[in-house]
């Protein structure tokens, strides 16, 4: 059996870690520094920082605070926000990221997913989609969820897999930060048509909306923000309650 991973998120805003729900009402949470060094001890798997308005802003991502970041943690690092280029990737990756995260870049560009897996290997190319239900279709958004690209969000995560991505996030804009369980629709939709890990993102309230995730056998990695942030689950509590519930865990 596969070791399911747990997964903090930090939305960057001008240095600090922020969230909202259904990617909008965004409000201050916390210090991105202090609160890695809480998550690297606290048992998560890996980390996700995202620099969520440089894409927006039209900005490199600010470097400053992810190396302050990748200083404290000991676990995977994956950033994203404003990776454009191959020279993107270059820059996260020297200021400590593991793995680099295409959203709104890669939408404009798709060879830049096959750049950047030729260059550094498809394990550090994650492809991230921000993805809403418009007319009963699943859509890709860009620009932090802003804009809708009328893309067909299952095709993109089929094309981005072949294109070299190693792992996808999938984010559910129709359930963030609303804390009533992941958008397992969407991710088994996802998930049945690729080969490569599925993150899930958004919709995470409770311990049992993680069961209910994995039990779906539509991810391999649960990843949550303000459950996490605002102390509502701890991460050890979580991973012991999953293993209770015969999912295997990393303590």
């Amino acid at each position: 059996m596969i070791t399911k991973r747990i997964i903090p998120c930090l939305d960057v805003r001008n240095g600090r870690v922020v969230k909202g729900v259904n990617f909008e009402g965004i409000q201050d949470v916390a210090d991105p520094v202090e609160l890695a060094h809480f998550y690297n001890d606290s048992g998560a798997d890996e980390l996700v920082f995202y620099d969520i308005t440089a894409s927006h802003e039209g900005r490199g991502l600010f470097t400053d605070v992810l190396k302050k970041v990748a200083s404290e943690i000991f676990i995977p690092l994956t950033v994203g926000g404003g990776i454009n280029t191959v020279d993107d990737f270059d820059r996260v990756l020297k200021c400590g990221a593991d793995k680099v995260s295409v959203n709104s870049g890669a939408i404009n560009n798709p060879d830049l997913i096959t750049q950047g897996a030729k260059k550094y290997g498809d394990q550090c190319v994650v492809l991230s989609m921000d993805i809403k239900r418009v007319d009963g279709e699943f859509h890709i958004f860009k620009n932090g969820g802003r804009l809708d690209t009328g893309i067909d969000a299952i095709q993109w995560a089929v094309d981005g897999e072949k294109r070299g991505a190693g792992e996808l996030v999938v984010n559910s804009i129709d359930t963030d930060g609303v804390k009533q369980g992941f958008d397992t629709e969407l991710l088994k939709e996802i998930s049945s048509r690729v080969s490569i890990p599925v993150i899930a993102s958004g919709g995470a309230g409770k311990k049992e909306d993680f069961v209910e995730l994995f039990n779906a056998d539509c991810a391999d990695a649960g990843l949550a923000a303000s459950i996490f942030h605002r102390k509502e689950v701890s991460i050890k509590e979580l991973k012991k309650y999953l293993i209770a519930n015969n999912i295997e865990m990393r303590i």
